[in-house]
């Protein structure tokens, strides 16, 4: 393959017979090679710029992050802060840029073991190709340790949208314990309240009552409305069927005290079991949650003996 000096054009023949492209020919025989060469730098200086500018971009985004903190600290869980957040802001950068330059890196040095005595500064060509892998491996190693944190940091944050509605329901019920001595007999009652943000709406729309009516559970302290004083003869067989006539017709004009009200957990789907129990203003999990629903308060009485 004889490529012709003049235009390029690559052809096979020798130089003297002429080109076909463009018919120049040579007029001599070539030059001989000289003697002694001069090493190339040119590739080792490349290879240690590019692990340099790697290593640099790196300490840079560290240095960032490290002087952004509200108290400027030097100690060794400061510095390892300041780079995992480096190591997070450069991920997508680091690894388009890491295949290319590691890609041409690992060429380039190949080509200069070949022939060493071609080239100087091997050893900086070398440090620039460690350097070049070193940096995306550190950024993998500094990423995966933060991987099991920030997962727990979006189970909180997933866990503390869920609990945005139960807390609203909350105050919710107990500005209606307020104004009307009891809890509501109907979950739909809390529109009544005065809402200037929307929030109690919006979070009465999340828990969607009108497709799970059994979410919301009132309940009365009937033992509490019982008198304690003791009873005798007469008296005693009227109050023992005024009790009777009242346990047949309970929940008739009934003010209920408690409340116990099933909401949607992370998943926002309810009848799951990440589902929370909004109990008199206490918020626990479903899953959590071991005791049976109970009626009344002195049930829950003789259930806690």
């Amino acid at each position: 393959m004889t490529i012709c000096p003049c235009c390029g054009f690559k052809f096979e023949g020798a130089l003297s017979i002429g080109c076909e492209a463009c018919g120049a020919r040579s007029v001599g025989e070539p030059l001989p090679k000289p003697a002694h060469e001069l090493p190339s730098y040119a590739r080792s200086l490349l290879l240690a710029a590019t692990g340099t500018l790697m290593v640099v971009a790196f300490l840079t985004q560290t240095i960032i992050a490290l002087t952004k903190e509200a108290t400027l600290s030097f100690d060794f869980w400061s510095l390892l802060s300041a780079s995992q957040t480096a190591a997070w802001r450069l991920k997508w950068v680091a690894i388009p840029a890491t295949i290319l330059v590691l890609w041409a890196s690992r060429k380039i040095y190949r080509s200069m073991m070949q022939s060493p005595e071609r080239f100087c500064g091997l050893r900086f060509a070398k440090a620039g190709l460690i350097a070049s892998a070193s940096v995306p491996v550190l950024i993998a190693v500094l990423i995966g340790v933060t991987v099991p944190e920030r997962l727990r940091q979006q189970d909180l944050a997933l866990d503390a949208e869920a609990l945005v509605p139960g807390r609203t329901i909350s105050r919710a019920m107990f500005e209606y314990q307020i104004r009307f001595e009891r809890v509501p007999n109907d979950f739909n009652d809390l529109k009544l309240l005065p809402d200037p943000d929307g929030s109690i709406a919006a979070a009465i729309k999340i828990i969607d009552i009108e497709n799970n009516p059994t979410a919301y559970k009132p309940t009365a302290d009937v033992a509490a409305k019982q008198s304690p004083q003791r009873l005798r003869g007469g008296a005693l067989m009227r109050n023992a069927s005024l009790n009777t006539a009242a346990d047949n017709t309970l929940g008739e004009g009934l003010a209920f005290t408690d409340y116990e009200l099933t909401l949607p957990g992370p998943d926002k789907l309810p009848g799951t079991e990440d589902d929370l129990i909004l109990r008199d203003g206490l918020i626990t999990k479903a899953s959590d949650s071991k005791k049976p629903i109970v009626s009344t308060a002195a049930s829950a009485k003789t259930e806690k003996r």
